[in-house]
């Protein structure tokens, strides 16, 4: 039998699984405020793996994908250990908002202080509970601002454990994506914790074939990391993703109402039409030309734009962009398929 694993003070012993409240600043009105966290303790020895979701409390795919990767049959079966904490910001969940009652983004904040402001002592709670006990993580994100994104990967693909796991997730695009200040992914790399962030979907909506592919992509890497046993009965098969060499965004070139003509996974080419703002008083529409050829990963769904919005996130791509958009369609369609 293995050690217990410890968290917060709490023991949990080995082929168990159990929930945790690690304490939180109340809410204004002394309500009291927890994060939970579910920690599944194998039997067997293996790496110790973290999910985290709504770091952002309006991002709410990877809720569900949590939810859905907790309830799999096959974590019965789990060697090493699996820490999953499904809303890091409750605070912003409450008020539906990407943001913490004092303003910051928490993703800016890592890792954080004791003694600090609201989102610095959180930060610090997550880094010395979560992230200080395990080997790797995955943490689940949407786009922001009424945009959306394709299903895609976003890592410090330089370093060979980290792209390896990137791969083996699954998803047809990969972005070798530098770190920010304050990111969790940049406080983990510190203490050399290697961290895939899965981007999919767009905020304050479900969106169901993101969650599918987020729950398969973490399953993927279990196996991957010898957590759980080979799926040979599967019949998916999983292609080579495409790694973007660089990626940008599209912006309005004036206010108005915004019509993209394209969709999320399209290919464009150099100067093709991608949509068009209408004047809302006349009726009259400029037409919106990509600058570059490439793939559409993250697109604006709410129409009204002004001049400067971000409206349509474009990755380049070296080599055949045809094939590129092929796989992307491909995998759309597989994820689709199994609704």
């Amino acid at each position: 039998m293995r050690k217990p694993f410890t968290l917060a003070g709490t023991e949990v012993t080995s082929g168990t699984r159990q929930m945790i409240n690690v304490p939180m600043p109340n809410l204004s009105a002394q309500t009291n405020t927890s994060m939970t966290v579910h920690v599944v303790h194998g039997k067997q020895s293996g790496p110790v793996l973290f999910l985290s979701s709504a770091i952002h409390g309006d991002e709410l795919n990877g809720i569900e994908i949590i939810r859905q990767v907790l309830a799999t049959k096959a974590v019965s079966r789990l060697k090493g250990t699996l820490i999953a904490v499904p809303v890091v910001n409750a605070y912003g969940l409450i008020q539906a908002s990407r943001y913490l009652p004092d303003r910051r983004d928490l993703n800016r904040v890592f890792p954080g202080s004791e003694t600090g402001s609201l989102a610095g002592r959180i930060a610090y709670v997550f880094m010395q509970e979560i992230v200080s006990v395990s080997t790797h993580g995955i943490d689940l994100h949407t786009g922001s601002g009424h945009r959306t994104n394709l299903p895609q990967i976003r890592a410090d693909l330089d370093d060979p454990e980290t792209e390896r796991l990137a791969r083996e997730f699954g998803v047809p695009v990969m972005l070798n994506a530098s770190v920010r200040d304050g990111s969790l992914r940049g406080s983990a790399s510190e203490l050399g914790v290697p961290i895939l962030l899965y981007e999919a979907g767009e905020a304050l909506r479900y969106n169901d074939m993101a969650i599918r592919a987020g729950v398969q992509g973490i399953l993927n890497v279990m196996r991957a990391l010898g957590m759980l046993p080979d799926n040979r009965g599967s019949s998916r098969k999983t292609n080579e993703p495409f790694v973007a060499r660089s990626s940008s965004w599209l912006r309005a070139p004036e206010s108005g109402m915004f019509r993209s003509t394209v969709k999320l996974g399209a290919q464009v080419g150099k100067d093709d039409i991608v949509g068009y703002i209408a004047e809302p008083s006349t009726g009259v529409r400029h037409p919106i030309h990509s600058r570059n050829a490439g793939v559409i990963i993250g697109l604006q769904e709410l129409p009204l734009v002004h001049e400067g919005d971000a409206i349509l996130h474009l990755a380049r791509f070296r080599g055949d962009i045809d094939e590129v958009a092929n796989q992307v369609e491909s995998f759309q369609q597989d994820h689709i398929d199994d609704a």
